[in-house]
């Protein structure tokens, strides 16, 4: 049998190889759904994913499973609940923009889930090698300004580029990973 081949980012941490393989560049859609990942992805900023990933449950808990009315409705005391929870990330201005962005997605009249799928970019080049893989797009800065400007926060051009990365808005995954075969044919198995 021959070696499987991933992304060159992935590590042999069993956390990272799980959401390569199984979610990372897969189709994600749903308001609550996306909500979550515009979170964890601005909890991310100047951390390890890995951190994100180990701390995604406490995070789920933390903020009602990402339900976008439940966060809009927190209130100061929910802002003490969760600045004294170890579970997650215990930054004020990160948990303050997760309630923000809860109360704009919310005013988003045909929801964020389709709001962000307008930036899907299928035709993005195909990543030879990990360093083909860009950090920023045209497409990430319009995603990051029309966020900004619905006021979202913590979406600047690279955090929404981790964002279209992460729910399938584009397939970064290098040429010769499995996934990327996987991600244009759900009915691939590795072989």
């Amino acid at each position: 049998m021959s070696e499987v081949r991933r992304c060159g980012w992935v590590t042999s941490a069993p956390d990272y190889v799980a959401y390569h393989d199984e979610e990372w560049g897969r189709p994600v859609h749903g308001d609550d759904l996306v909500f979550e990942r515009i979170t964890l992805e601005a909890f991310q900023s100047g951390l390890s994913w890995l951190t994100i990933l180990r701390k995604r449950e406490n995070f789920r808990k933390a903020f009602e499973g990402f339900s976008i009315p439940a966060v809009a409705a927190f209130a100061d005391a929910d802002l003490e609940r969760l600045m004294a929870d170890a579970g997650i990330v215990r930054n004020r201005a990160k948990i303050e923009a997760a309630v923000a962005n809860a109360r704009a997605a919310l005013a988003v009249p045909s929801g964020v889930s389709e709001l962000v799928w307008r930036y899907a970019d299928p035709g993005a080049p195909v990543p030879m090698t990990l360093s083909e893989v860009p950090a920023v797009t045209a497409g990430s800065k319009a995603l990051a300004k029309e966020l900004k400007a619905r006021g979202f926060r913590f979406v600047g051009p690279t955090t929404a580029y981790a964002l279209m990365q992460a729910i399938g808005l584009v397939n970064d995954h290098v040429v010769d990973c499995w996934v990327r075969e996987a991600v244009a044919n759900p009915a691939y198995q590795v072989k």
